[in-house]
């Protein structure tokens, strides 16, 4: 097989890792990177340590309104199709790269493939949720990673196209706890284990407005423990604008490496976040997470009773979050070996297209 992989943002090359390792044992893979996140921190580093080939073509698209960024990787994505014409392309996630990809390759008539589909947030606020329902319409097989997902597609009336597989983040997080057992972050930052919180905030409605963000910072702040803050580039500028060292009991920090990052969400006691990824990615690591927004595409978690939904305009926000227990139980949502499935998937996909030709 041949197979194009398109990928424009962190959450996106942690999932093409172990999918990548699997595929190049036997197969052609080509990997484009949009350029959608251009941070070092947030780009290259994570194909170093993840240990990702270095994309093949990198169309450096970088920071622009959403019509812009997502017009800009369909002109420049689609004569790369055209010049490959792969068996398969697989986009991921729901990102602008995400849906720029599946409508190019969508119109080109490639089978195109959206991997962690199916999921909603029914916010259709969130440009993320534009991007996957369309990502997922126009794509021809939909690996979902829940049963919640299946659901969806039944409703959607997708379910003939779509295959539960469980969710990539299982295999990217073994693979990257694995490459992260020799990290010194906790000791480069004087932290200990379990005695602190870690943050992240990136949503445009909770770190856009300088108000909101101070919100949510003071209240954090009344809890009165130790919180780690790795920033976001979106977040910098206007965190700016406030007086970081108000926040007594936030340490604001620069964005981590992937497999640092593994190793603080590791070593935290909760994890506070508005991030879809890294609320399961708490939960597969057996990590209690509080998410700051109303909703959420991972309903399992939430049901699971280890992930707290907690708007940041709440009435109980941030006091829940002191309470906040998990249960002992743990059930197992998002499966094993999932690159495994996919790519035997996408074989017996090819056997047959090969065998009506």
């Amino acid at each position: 097989m041949k197979i194009v992989q398109v990928v424009g943002a962190r959450p996106q090359f942690v999932k093409l890792a172990p999918i990548s390792r699997l595929l190049r044992q036997n197969h052609t893979e080509i990997i484009i990177h949009s350029g959608q996140h251009y941070d070092i921190q947030m780009n290259d580093v994570f194909f170093q340590e993840m240990l990702i080939p270095a994309p093949d073509y990198n169309l450096n698209i970088g920071s622009a309104s959403q019509a812009v960024q997502t017009a800009e990787i369909l002109e420049a994505l689609e004569p790369l199709l055209i010049e490959h014409q792969p068996d398969f392309v697989i986009v991921y996630g729901d990102t602008n790269t995400t849906l720029a990809a599946a409508l190019a390759s969508s119109k080109l008539g490639l089978r195109t493939v959206h991997v962690e589909a199916c999921l909603r947030s029914f916010n259709r606020a969130m440009p993320e949720e534009i991007n996957r329902i369309v990502a997922d319409h126009v794509s021809d097989i939909l690996l979902c990673p829940t049963s919640t997902a299946m659901a969806n597609a039944r409703k959607e009336g997708l379910l003939d196209k779509c295959h539960l597989v469980g969710d990539i983040m299982t295999d990217s997080l073994k693979l990257g706890l694995e490459l992260a057992s020799g990290t010194d972050v906790l000791k480069e930052l004087r932290l200990k284990p379990r005695e602190f919180y870690l943050l992240t905030l990136h949503r445009p409605y909770n770190v856009d407005s300088p108000q909101i963000l101070a919100h949510i910072l003071s209240g954090l702040n009344r809890l009165g423990r130790q919180i780690v803050f790795p920033v976001h580039p979106r977040t910098r500028n206007v965190l700016a604008s406030l007086d970081p060292d108000s926040y007594t009991h936030i340490r604001f920090i620069e964005p981590q490496s992937y497999l640092d990052f593994l190793c603080l969400m590791q070593a935290s006691e909760l994890i506070l976040t508005d991030s879809g990824g890294i609320q399961k990615e708490a939960y597969i690591i057996r990590k209690p997470c509080v998410t700051l927004r109303s909703e959420t595409e991972w309903l399992e978690t939430v049901a699971s009773g280890w992930n707290l939904l907690l708007p940041v305009d709440s009435a109980v926000f941030p006091d829940k979050i002191s309470g906040f227990r998990v249960p002992t139980e743990h059930p197992d949502l998002f499966g094993t070996d999932v690159a495994s499935k996919i790519i035997a998937l996408l074989e017996k996909t090819k056997e047959i297209a090969d065998k009506k030709e």
